[in-house]
């Protein structure tokens, strides 16, 4: 989908139809937003205790903080836009990061033409050759036909087998595990493009981060949309999507939540969609067809708060056989928060795998050894505060022709609208892309 924010009618009455948004995430308040700009009475119902989805905040050890990282790239027009709109432009920072790459026992530097000639895991062809492979990405405006074959494919053609073992193979494996070699490469070029083009210049790497985080912004479209009369009710568990069969066709005439039958003109959901399907039984077979053969791997993310920096890094890629996390995030060397240090260790698989239901404790243990691994100097008496939290559709698995394997967003039955994560299909999961695809759901549902 493209960056433009969907442009709905304005009609402050409340003389529209009667709208429950499911989720309030990102996508579900901007959705609701331009729900109740356009005149429509809306309702979002959120499960949670707290507005924000993967980007909800928890007060960790007296530091505010979201459960999940997000930050802002130069290309995510969306986000300052919206940032723009709501008067909080100014609340956006950008800062010159750094990365790494711990590779076989040793941390390099990484991100710019003098770190990668430097880089004793590559020759000189094979440094080349992946030079070459970023710069083209970067020029891709098009990526529909990308869709047709697997990144595995687009990367080992480009940087060879033995270079693809060095770099991606790794960071795949450990995130996606049996599904790795199924990723388009459309998926991963959007990537790839949307870090490169946030460059400062070749040799600086420079991402932005919203002050205060994303609940800045959330709170204020929050603040918004009530004031145009708009409802967001927490701890308010849809239980079934209520449909009429008997007008000719099925219609959806409500929601049943926490017990309670209630009547809703349409329904707008932003829930990842193995959750929805459930909740409608007369969802139209080919859609609950396609929803079912989408594949998403789970995410359990630690979070630590140090009592001094781990690295200089913002991000760190990992390609070490001692080590199954894909990379570290200090989050604090992009937002320097209040002083503390955070730092933030994904562990992504599917929800099948072994591993994804331990308790929290022993991802905490397992990034606290790979870190005594990468530092054998340093002490995890540093380690001031730990948690972790989970979330099983945290990722979905973009393979090869997953354009024409989405579900419509506009259901066949009728008042029914819906889009997870993987609407973003073929750009990255973001906030920016968040506001944009409940934009869309937004105006499809007021044109219906």
């Amino acid at each position: 989908m493209n960056s433009q924010n969907a442009q709905l009618p304005m009609n402050h009455s409340r003389t529209g139809p009667a709208v429950a948004v499911i989720g309030a995430g990102p996508m579900g308040l901007a959705a609701a937003y331009r729900l109740a700009q356009a005149g429509a009475d809306v309702t979002v119902l959120e499960r949670d205790d707290r507005i924000g989805g993967m980007s909800a905040h928890l007060d960790f050890a007296g530091t505010r903080i979201e459960r999940y990282y997000h930050f802002v790239c130069a290309p995510d027009q969306t986000t300052i836009d919206w940032l723009r709109e709501f008067g909080l432009h100014d609340r956006l920072r950008w800062t010159d990061t750094h990365m790494g790459f711990y590779f076989n026992g040793r941390l390099y530097d990484w991100g710019g033409p003098l770190a990668l000639l430097r880089f004793p895991g590559l020759s000189l062809v094979q440094k080349v050759r992946y030079a070459a492979h970023v710069l083209r990405a970067k020029s891709i405006s098009d990526w529909k036909p990308y869709d047709r074959f697997s990144s595995t494919e687009w990367l080992q053609r480009w940087i060879g087998p033995a270079a693809y073992e060095v770099m991606w193979k790794r960071l795949f494996h450990y995130k996606f595990y049996e599904h790795q070699d199924s990723l388009s490469a459309a998926w991963l070029g959007t990537r790839i493009k949307r870090v490169a083009l946030s460059r400062k210049s070749l040799a600086q790497e420079r991402l932005g981060y919203i002050e205060g985080g994303s609940e800045t912004l959330l709170d204020a479209v929050a603040a918004r949309l009530q004031a145009l009369g708009g409802r967001i009710e927490l701890g308010a568990a849809v239980e079934q999507v209520l449909v009429d069969e008997g007008a000719g066709r099925p219609q959806v005439r409500g929601v049943r939540v926490n017990g309670h039958e209630r009547a809703f003109d349409r329904v707008v959901s932003t829930i990842p969609l193995p959750y929805l399907v459930p909740l409608v039984p007369q969802l139209p077979e080919d859609e609950r067809a396609k929803v079912a053969a989408i594949r998403n791997v789970g995410v359990v993310c630690v979070l630590l708060k140090l009592a001094r920096p781990f690295t200089r890094n913002f991000w760190m890629n990992i390609n070490d056989e001692r080590i199954q996390i894909p990379g570290l995030i200090e989050y604090s060397n992009l937002n320097p928060l209040d002083g503390s240090t955070i730092l933030y260790a994904p562990f992504y698989m599917p929800q099948t795998h072994p591993k994804y239901g331990r308790e929290p404790q022993a991802f905490i243990d397992e990034t606290l050894a790979a870190m005594r691994l990468m530092r054998p100097d340093w002490n995890p008496a540093e380690v001031l505060a730990a948690t972790a939290s989970r979330y099983q559709y945290a990722q979905t698995v973009c393979a090869p022709g997953f354009h024409d394997a989405l579900p419509p967003m506009k259901s066949g039955l009728h008042g029914l609208f819906l889009a997870d994560t993987s609407h973003y299909y073929p750009e990255d999961r973001s906030i920016s892309e968040s506001l944009h695809v409940g934009s869309a759901l937004a105006a499809l549902a007021v044109a219906a």
